[in-house]
Formats: structure tokens, sequence, C-alpha cells
């Protein structure tokens, strides 16, 4: 049985053909009732495809004068990586909340390819697995998304409402720096000009985006996937845990990444330097710190607890539960 999103393209070639198509001979060549063609109409509509609705004994739907799709110009490896694109973007959650557009948007690309090529996705596709969990992410809205991006390529403000994660609500002007796509999220992060200071907020909460007269300067330098992942790491969260610990940063890196924790090194930046086994300055924040004592344990390297005192009591604990382990027969 066809698709809901194959019926909706099938709806629209139809239409494409000219004239005036009533609502009887709709449901008839899609196999479907009148309610479902009515609605089938709204999807097009809500794509921006001109349906108009003709009243009268002949009435039915027919498509804005002058109105055609522009054709598909590509070979059969763009479109299979457009199809993996959006495959991919869909189960990692980097798509907006416009889902049909992503359908139809693979609907289409698949009614051109030729069938062998079309086999042959299916096929890779079928096969493909994928380490994360499925979707159940909160994604941005299209218009929100666009609206942001423009702002920042213009270097607009932008006046939105802002939802944040206790459910309290805002009124922001925010000088957007830059988008980033993290962990199957999206962010935007500049200045809050409000409070004149940087700030990282989730596309997935904000509302109302739109675009002020004006302009501003970003920084100079200003890396925004640097300031969200840095962003992670200071974060205002249960525990502040500082560490010192005799290593090279790559050493820490390796466990304890930056959107995790920060690492402060005095020490002349150099590849030298990174290599070099020294006692380093390491602050984290989180909620709970119970994965901690097992991940310093991976390490491998000594290590000071400054504080928490309770990361000191969960480090003990797990190394008398390792001794026990050891000494059993």
């Amino acid at each position: 049985m066809p698709r809901p999103t194959g019926r909706v393209l099938t709806l629209l070639e139809l239409l494409q053909s000219g004239g005036t198509r009533t609502v009887t001979e709709l449901a008839g060549r899609l196999g479907v009732e009148g309610r479902t063609v009515r609605r089938y109409v709204g999807q097009l509509i809500d794509l921006d495809v001109p349906v108009e609705s003709v009243r009268g004994r002949y009435g039915g739907y027919r498509l804005a004068p002058g109105y055609r799709l522009p054709p598909l110009m590509l070979n059969d490896e763009e479109a299979l990586a457009v199809l993996l694109g959006l495959a991919v973007g869909r189960r990692a959650g980097l798509t907006t909340t416009q889902h049909t557009a992503n359908e139809t948007a693979s609907a289409k690309i698949r009614r051109v390819l030729p069938k062998h090529i079309a086999r042959r996705l299916d096929t890779l596709l079928d096969s493909l697995a994928f380490t994360d969990q499925p979707g159940a992410f909160d994604t941005p809205d299209a218009a929100v998304l666009l609206t942001l991006a423009d702002a920042v390529r213009h270097h607009r403000p932008v006046s939105m409402r802002y939802t944040d994660r206790d459910g309290r609500r805002s009124e922001r002007t925010l000088h957007a720096y830059g988008i980033v796509a993290h962990e199957s999220r999206w962010y935007v992060t500049g200045k809050d000009a409000l409070i004149d200071e940087e700030r990282t907020f989730r596309l997935d909460r904000i509302a109302d985006a739109r675009t002020l007269p004006g302009s501003f300067e970003v920084p100079a330098g200003f890396d925004p996937a640097q300031r969200v992942v840095s962003g992670f790491a200071t974060a205002d969260y249960r525990h502040q845990v500082t560490l010192r610990i005799h290593g090279t940063v790559e050493q820490i890196r390796a466990r304890l990444p930056a959107s995790v924790a920060s690492v402060e090194d005095n020490e002349p930046a150099s590849d030298e330097n990174h290599e070099t086994e020294r006692w380093l300055r390491v602050e984290l924040r989180a909620e709970r710190i119970d994965w901690l004592p097992a991940v310093l344990a991976s390490l491998d390297r000594p290590f000071v607890i400054e504080r928490p005192d309770e990361l000191r009591t969960l480090v003990t604990a797990l190394a008398e539960r390792l001794t026990s382990y050891a000494h059993r027969s």
C-alpha cells in the first residue's frame, strides 16, 4: 500500500497536469476518501504549494496558474548523498519540527531515482546500524532556525521569547554569533544584549524570533562551536569539582573532554607542552559525581582531589571494592 507521503506527491502530479480536478476524481485516482483528499491538499498548502479551491457544480482543486515544480537536476551520487543526509539527520535528531518536509523531500528524490539506485539505497539503509537511540529529541521550529541563520549572516539583532529548563519565560534580544549542532540538539550562541554577556540558547526553546533593526560586530576569533562545548563544562550544576592531575593535556582530554571539564594550562601553547606530563588543574560541574571515580581510575595518572569531600569518599569506596575483588580466590 502506498505511504501517505507518496499519495501527496501523486496528488501534486495530478494537479500539475492542468485543469480543475474534482474531489471525487482525485479520491478515485488516489484510492482514498474525499476527506483524505482534503487533508492531502492541506499538506500541500502547508508546503507552500499554491493549491486553489474552485467552488461550484464542477468545482474541486487546481494549481495557481503558472506554478510548476522545477526539474530535479541531481545525478545518482548526488541524490544518494541527499537521501543519506536526510535519513541520518532524522535519526540523529538534527531536523526541524516540520517532519513532513523531511519525508516529502525524501519521497520526491526517490521517485526520480532509477529503480536499481533506489534498491541499492534501500539495501544500504536496511543494513545501517546506529549506536544512539532514535529521535526522541526536541527539534527547533524551521522558521526560528532560518530567522536566526539570517541574523547570524547579516549581523542583525533578534528579538525572541525563551523558555528555560525550569519553565521560566523571558523576552530576549540576542546578538547571534553562530548556530551549532551538538549531540543531536541545535544551539545558538551570542551576546544577550540585556545583560551584555555571552549566552547559549537551545533552539527548541525559542519562540517568535524576529529580526530587529541595527547591526553588531562579532568578536574577533570567536568560535561558536568551542563556546557551546566549553559552556557545558562550566554550567551551573550541583557539584563543583576541582582536581589536580599529573599528565598531558591529551591524556586528560581522552577521558574528560572539553564538553565535560576545563583544563587550566598555564604553559605557552605548543605541541611539545601538550605532550609534557605535569600537574594540571581540572575543573568540572555536574549534577552527579558517582561516575567520576571510575573515570579517574581509567586515567591511571596521579591526581589530587581539592573539592568536594564527597568525591574523596566515593574514590575511597571504589578503591576498597577493587581491592576486595582482587583478593578473592
